[in-house]
């Protein structure tokens, strides 16, 4: 799923009481950002990929607890962040610098 505007990033996948091993949610800033994410009304863990405008993975943030206030995110600036159910990044293999091929990224 991507998540392209204001009120699709807002809401994400807040109240969401499952998520598929091959789903996921992108969220797309246009432009390199400082940005952080919370799981406010989130209800199930979730990894967080924070993504630059190459693609390259700068930072994840792993099995992130569900309702917590707690925002994380990298130092640096990202393009976007691809959420996926909790765990998946490991039990996948990936890892900080990997690249994302989509069309978002150049």
């Amino acid at each position: 799923e991507l998540a392209l505007n204001d009120a699709e990033r807002s809401r994400g996948l807040m109240f969401r009481d499952k998520l598929g091993p091959y789903d996921g949610m992108l969220f797309d800033f246009y432009q390199d950002a400082p940005v952080s994410f919370w799981m406010k009304n989130t209800l199930i863990p979730l990894d967080m990929l924070f993504i630059d405008a190459r693609g390259k993975i700068v930072a994840i943030f792993a099995d992130r607890k569900p309702l917590s206030l707690t925002p994380v995110g990298p130092s640096a600036p990202v393009l976007a962040i691809l959420e996926l159910r909790g765990g998946e990044a490991a039990a996948r293999g990936i890892r900080q610098g990997d690249r994302v091929i989509h069309p978002a990224f150049r």
